[in-house]
């Protein structure tokens, strides 16, 4: 039997052109960074992002933000969805979902006791997403996440949704998409040229892998 299709995300979005080029590769996400760091946008360009993808989900990522401010720009954006980094709660995913919003938490591991977080995180919302917790840095900052550390968390979110991000690049998405068997991949830094552009070849190529490794016996 074929395993379900693995799913991309193309995040940290900044120019409406780059969103036209993810969804025409077959992105099934993109997401625009509120959290910080150089891929930064304003709801202005957020909500440019998403006119120029109309039929795409786009997620807003947020670092700290008061749930009340997320919910005004997502509304002010059109954006579809929240992924959280930070402290957040089930509390708070569950006012946004109640809201309309799609819920991507986030679960930032570095030993292995941070594994045993998946099973709350994944209480009152619609996706996890895994990443490496990289000391001083908000997010994966472009390394990857030890791929039996990843198949370890796709074993404890079974029957949940698992986003797997932190690292991902062309040439190492399609072994670790074949390996760890996540339902979404989440790329930004290896598919730019530089922080916030995208590079159309390598958006190609992350697809194409992907897609290559996504239909495993």
């Amino acid at each position: 039997m074929a395993a379900s299709p693995v799913r991309v995300k193309i995040c940290g979005l900044t120019r409406p052109e780059d969103a036209v080029i993810a969804a025409a590769a077959g992105a099934s996400y993109l997401g625009v960074v509120f959290a910080g760091g150089p891929r930064r946008v304003d709801i202005d360009t957020a909500a440019a992002v998403r006119a120029a993808a109309p039929t795409v989900p786009v997620l807003g990522v947020y670092g700290g933000q008061p749930i009340p401010e997320i919910l005004a720009s997502s509304r002010a954006a059109g954006l579809t969805g929240a992924q959280l980094h930070g402290p957040y709660s089930r509390a708070d995913a569950a006012r946004l979902r109640d809201a309309g919003l799609l819920v991507w938490r986030v679960v930032r591991i570095a030993a292995p006791e941070d594994l045993d977080a998946l099973a709350e995180a994944a209480l009152d919302a619609d996706a996890v997403l895994v990443e490496p917790r990289v000391a001083g840095v908000g997010g994966g900052a472009g390394v990857a996440l030890e791929l039996a550390v990843a198949r370890e968390a796709r074993g404890r979110l079974a029957g949940v949704t698992m986003v797997l991000a932190g690292g991902l690049m062309p040439g190492t998405v399609g072994a670790a998409a074949a390996l760890v068997r996540p339902e979404v991949v989440d790329v930004s830094s290896g598919v730019e040229y530089l922080p916030g552009i995208k590079d159309p070849e390598k958006i190609a190529r992350f697809l194409e892998a992907v897609f290559g490794h996504s239909a495993i016996s």
